[in-house]
C-alpha cells in the first residue's frame, strides 16, 4: 500500500510560516493632525418634473426646461454643470397606471458663491431645487492635506521616540506606515422635492459656507532595537 509514503510526504512538508521573518518587539501606533478649512465649493442640484398621460410630451417638456437651465449655467464663468439622473415612472391610482412622471436633474458647482447664488435664483424660475451644500474644493483640500501630512508624520515620529524610550530602548526601526486622509465634505442640504418653480424675480437662497475638518492620520508599526 502507498499510504505510508503519502503520510511521510505530508510530514516532510515545511510549515506555511517557515519563510516568514522573525518578529521581535514590534509596536503598532498612530498619530494624527487636523485643521478647520473654509468650505469654498458650492454644489447644487436642481430638477425638472412633468406629470401627465403622454410620456413623449412630458419628456419633451422636461428636456426643454433642462436645456434652458444648462444654457443659463454655461453663461456663468467658472460654473461647472452636468446632467444627472433621467427617469420615467408610472403614476398609480387604485393600483392601476394612471399616468407618467418624467424627471431629470442637473448639478452645478463653483467656488464663486455670489455667482452661484444668483444663478440658483434664476434657475428656480424653471427648475426646482433638490439640494444645496458646501464642500472643500479639490485644490484647497490637497493643499491642506499636504500641510497636515508633514504634521502627522512628525507627530508619529515623536510618539515613536517616546514609546521607544519608555521601553528602555535607544532607537527603533520603521516596519510599515500608512497615511490616510478624510473629512472636508458637508452633505448637501435637501429641499422639499416639490415639482414647482419660483416666481419671476424670486430672491436667491440664503447661503452660509461654514467650515470642514480636514484630518490626516499616520499609522504603522515600529520594531524596538537594542
Amino acid at each position: 500500500m502507498l499510504r505510508p509514503i503519502s503520510i511521510a510526504l505530508v510530514l516532510l512538508a515545511p510549515p506555511l510560516w517557515a519563510n516568514d521573518p522573525p518578529v521581535f518587539d514590534r509596536v503598532t501606533l498612530s498619530a494624527s493632525a487636523s485643521s478647520e478649512v473654509t468650505n469654498d465649493l458650492l454644489v447644487a442640484e436642481l430638477f425638472a418634473q412633468e406629470e401627465g398621460q403622454d410620456p413623449a410630451a412630458l419628456a419633451a417638456g422636461v428636456n426643454h426646461r433642462i436645456s434652458e437651465g444648462i444654457e443659463k449655467a454655461r453663461q456663468v464663468p467658472d460654473v461647472q454643470v452636468r446632467t444627472l439622473d433621467y427617469r420615467t415612472q408610472p403614476v398609480y391610482r387604485n393600483n392601476r397606471v394612471d399616468g407618467w412622471r418624467v424627471t431629470q436633474a442637473i448639478r452645478i458647482e463653483s467656488t464663486d458663491n455670489e455667482a452661484m447664488s444668483e444663478l440658483i435664483g434664476k434657475l428656480q424660475q424653471q427648475l426646482s431645487v433638490r439640494s444645496i451644500g458646501y464642500s472643500v474644493s479639490p485644490g484647497q483640500r490637497t493643499a491642506a492635506e499636504d500641510r497636515l501630512i508633514e504634521d502627522a508624520i512628525a507627530a508619529f515620529g515623536a510618539r515613536a521616540e517616546r514609546i521607544t524610550a519608555a521601553f528602555g530602548r535607544t532607537r527603533y526601526r520603521l516596519v510599515d506606515v500608512r497615511v490616510d486622509t478624510d473629512g472636508g465634505t458637508q452633505p448637501p442640504r435637501p429641499y422639499a422635492a416639490r415639482a414647482m418653480v419660483m416666481s419671476e424675480g424670486a430672491p436667491p437662497p440664503a447661503l452660509e459656507s461654514g467650515s470642514a475638518e480636514i484630518r490626516v492620520e499616520v499609522s504603522g508599526s515600529i520594531e524596538l532595537q537594542q
